[in-house]
């Protein structure tokens, strides 16, 4: 069984990125499993914290470190990522050298409730992971447009052409995870 860890980089009650994940989980193939990773419970990052890290901190290094692979979903917060997801990021790599991100492959997705796509988002999420020496899916490269509208009242996407999209970015995925991990 392959696992995959899930971050979603939005909290709120509600998230379109946490509907867009819930979604294209749903779509991995038999062998591969979908684990949610909780990163609002996360305290900020200190360095004061190596070699004395809270127990928040520890958890949520086991979980990445034992995932295959990693799927971020993300919202696009001024440009940029959003403060609760680097944060996640800088947790799971520290201390400096010790990162249990590193050889992981990835899929990186965004959204926005605007026709821009997340596209600030997912470029300097993408930079931050080539320095984690995450491998990250290239093409199709996932932004999704105008979320509000995207969901029907049960969080499942509306248009049959957009899951069909999703569908290809998770078998481009597949097959990429292939790639680094035994299956």
């Amino acid at each position: 069984m392959v696992k995959v860890a899930v971050v979603v980089g939005s909290l709120r009650k509600g998230s379109y990125s946490k509907k867009l994940a819930e979604n294209m989980a749903s779509l991995l193939p038999e062998g591969f499993e979908a684990e949610f990773v909780d990163i609002g419970n996360l305290p900020l990052y200190n360095e004061d914290y190596d070699g004395n890290e809270p127990q928040e901190y520890l958890d949520f290094r086991e979980q990445i470190k034992s995932s295959d692979a990693v799927m971020f979903v993300t919202p696009e917060y001024n440009r940029s990522v959003p403060g609760v997801l680097m944060n996640a990021i800088d947790v799971a790599s520290r201390p400096y050298g010790h990162s249990v991100w590193d050889g992981k492959p990835a899929l990186v997705a965004s959204q926005s409730i605007s026709n821009l796509s997340g596209f600030g988002a997912n470029h300097h999420l993408r930079q931050s992971l080539v320095f984690l020496n995450m491998p990250v899916l290239q093409q199709p490269e996932v932004y999704i447009a105008n979320s509000p509208e995207l969901f029907d009242e049960n969080d499942k996407i509306k248009s049959e052409d957009t899951v069909a999209f999703l569908q290809s970015a998770i078998d481009a995925f597949v097959d990429h995870v292939k790639k680094y991990v035994y299956v």
